[in-house]
């Protein structure tokens, strides 16, 4: 019976202790390993479930270690990660800028170990934040690298490394921020399942479980595609290749641009003999016409003799002089059958790379290295976005590397782009450089509901579907042409719909987790120790 002494309150659950951060001697191989495990989830590897082991990882290396110690951490994962994923930067232009660039990239996730052993204090006796807070901290590094310096350098970014993950598929709600977020997420919960007490209860062991495959069946049943849409067009992708591999590419301007033409013709003599579909459109590669055919007659006039022969336009990389003296621009124009250079329908690059099309700095620059001065002339960037109308289809029209970059992509399809076409030069890398760009096109293809192509000088070429599936895809230093239906859409995904909003406002929210760790410790040092 009970009596009225017995007024004692009820026994609470014990609260967890804090993890201990682990020894150093295990830290720093644990962060190596971390940047090794997110390697090997991009391309030309691409075992994908091994990023959020990665992300994990670091987690784990740099929880409650001073910030500085956490800042080394990530610099440990970043040089990890990034020397040979960016490994084919050096191929033809030597170590610096290969190692400047990878340097550079490790820093940000420098930013992100400090970041993560700073919010630490929040973690403690409340294990369920973990990955709350780790996927804020990603989204949030993303966010900043994507766009600093000189417009940034998505490379890397944890969506670009799930192109056969059931995660790619939550790109057409959120873009590649929300697939990011969701990898993040799911190392969180990696290191909450993993990072337990001696004899943990089960149900601390079942939740984190239960929510990782939770996160995966959310992607499983993210819809993607459109519905409707406009009549099938068939588009060729002329692959013309080029003699020699390497920076002295632009040197070989007229045997680059015969290959381009003579591939076509081919295919135009293929056409007639019954062989293959009259295509509705033919896509040449950035750089198939390095002379600019608007001003040198004879490149014009070798372009309209394939675009007559096959009756189609053809979509030119090409590049053309001005519109000042000493500069250029990196295009992509419209060819027509009997007409020659539609100059509406002519797309000038938004977005050039810094240090390869244009030199930012100059002076400066070449203080770290002369080799600055191979580049003579700057790009000019364009101003609009690469909305192209063909006759055939809208095209959304981006470039080389731009296709790393959310707004510019997002750009064409709210522009009225019903297909999305990615103009490439990869003669200067190697195939890995080429995987990891056509996975940024799937990617791209889920986010806005569009069918999808890259069509490259070397290759890798291929077509993509709405669901992130690759067609017809293309051997790497071949000659190819390949044809497929593609259909045109007009609607508008979720993602396409609320552009940069997840993106910015995950990065507030993680912005917010810093500014509460930041009370946190206040709060800690004024209780004194203990």
């Amino acid at each position: 019976m009970t009596t009225l002494d017995d007024t004692r309150p009820a026994a609470t659950p014990p609260v967890p202790a804090p993890a201990r951060p682990l020894p150093l001697a295990v830290a720093g191989p644990l962060a190596v390993a971390a940047g090794l495990a997110l390697l090997a989830a991009f391309p030309p590897y691409g075992w994908w479930p091994l990023a959020p082991v990665g992300v994990a990882a670091l987690a784990a290396a740099a929880h409650r270690r001073r910030v500085r110690a956490g800042a080394g951490l990530g610099f440990l994962t970043g040089v990890a990660l990034f020397a040979p994923l960016l490994a084919w930067t050096n191929l033809h232009t030597g170590n610096l800028p290969w190692l400047l660039l990878s340097v550079s990239q490790a820093a940000y996730l420098a930013l992100l170990g400090a970041a993560t052993a700073w919010v630490s204090p929040l973690v403690d006796r409340r294990r369920a934040a973990w990955p709350a807070l780790t996927a804020l901290l990603w989204v949030g590094q993303e966010a900043l690298r994507d766009r600093t310096p000189f417009g940034g350098f998505p490379w890397g970014r944890l969506a670009f490394s799930q192109g056969d993950s059931p995660l790619l598929r939550l790109a057409a709600i959120g873009g590649a921020p929300l697939v990011t977020c969701a990898v993040a997420v799911a190392g969180g919960l990696l290191l909450t399942l993993a990072w337990q007490p001696r004899r943990p209860r089960w149900p601390t062991l079942a939740a984190p479980a239960v929510g990782l495959a939770a996160v995966f069946v959310a992607g499983l049943l993210s819809p993607v595609g459109l519905r409707g849409g406009g009549e099938p067009v068939t588009v060729a992708i002329v692959q013309g290749n080029v003699p020699r591999l390497g920076l002295d590419f632009n040197a070989q301007r007229q045997a680059v641009l015969n290959n381009h033409v003579e591939a076509t013709l081919d295919l135009a003599r293929r056409v007639t003999a019954g062989q293959a579909r009259r295509p509705d459109l033919v896509v040449w590669p950035e750089n198939s016409s390095d002379i600019d055919p608007l001003r040198d007659p004879s490149a014009g006039a070798r372009i309209s003799q394939a675009a007559d022969a096959v009756d189609a336009p053809i979509l030119v990389g090409a590049v053309l002089r001005g519109p000042g003296p000493g500069q250029v621009r990196n295009a992509g124009l419209l060819w027509r059958p009997g007409s020659g250079p539609d100059t509406d329908q002519l797309y000038t690059k938004r977005h050039p790379v810094p240090f390869a099309e244009y030199v930012p700095l100059r002076d400066v620059a070449r203080l770290v290295s002369s080799q600055v001065d191979r580049i003579r002339a700057d790009f000019v960037p364009g101003t609009e976005p690469g909305v192209l109308r063909t006759g055939a289809a809208v095209v959304g029209d981006v470039i080389c590397f731009e296709v790393a970059y959310d707004g510019v992509v997002r750009d064409t399809v709210t522009g009225g782009a019903q297909l999305l076409v990615v103009q490439t030069n990869n003669a200067t890398f190697d195939e890995a450089e080429a995987l990891q760009q056509m996975a940024m096109v799937r990617l791209r293809a889920v986010e806005h509901g569009r069918d999808a192509l890259m069509a490259s000088t070397v290759g890798v070429s291929g077509f993509v579907a709405p669901d992130g599936r690759v067609d017809a895809s293309t051997g790497f230093n071949t000659a190819a042409v390949v044809l497929r239906q593609m259909r045109p859409a007009d609607g508008r995904t979720l993602a396409t719909r609320l552009g940069a909003w997840p993106e910015g406002l995950l990065a507030a929210a993680a912005a917010g987790a810093l500014a509460a760790a930041a009370v946190t410790r206040r709060r800690r040092r004024a209780s004194g120790p203990g």
